[in-house]
């Protein structure tokens, strides 16, 4: 079966596990998660995650699995709140100059760009704009 929306099963699988209190979740392994992941890792949101099987060795890429390590402090999730923005059935786009600091400029909005996926204030330092996947606080 086919996911329809696997941004938002990342989204949603991050905000369950925080929410339940788990220290790793497990999910599907896509480029674009893991592009995803590694934004989350820079900006220190989440703290690692590695893939379970290697692509190599399964027989399919829709075997390998990526499991993320949730990061708190002191009891607190470090991500407060995660919400996805655009979807496939409707899409959110933004130029730069014209790009909002989300929470008034405590969270950060990750943007699919021609450069990867980046934060919002990486792209605008880049001066590109792009499609506007989520917000995070």
């Amino acid at each position: 079966m086919s996911m329809s929306d696997p941004i938002a099963d990342l989204f949603t699988r991050i905000r369950n596990g925080h929410q339940a209190g788990l220290l790793e979740i497990i999910l599907r392994a896509s480029n674009v998660n893991k592009e995803i992941l590694k934004l989350l890792l820079r900006e220190g949101y989440i703290a690692g995650f590695f893939e379970l099987f290697e692509p190599k060795v399964s027989s399919s890429h829709k075997n390998a699995l990526v499991c993320v390590r949730l990061k708190y402090e002191e009891g607190v999730p470090c991500i407060r709140k995660i919400e996805k923005i655009s979807t496939p059935g409707c899409r959110v786009y933004s130029k730069f100059k014209k790009m909002a600091k989300p929470y008034n400029g405590l969270g950060i909005y990750i943007v699919s760009t021609s450069k990867g996926i980046l934060s919002d204030q990486e792209a605008r330092s880049f001066k590109i704009g792009g499609e506007i996947l989520g917000k995070i606080l």
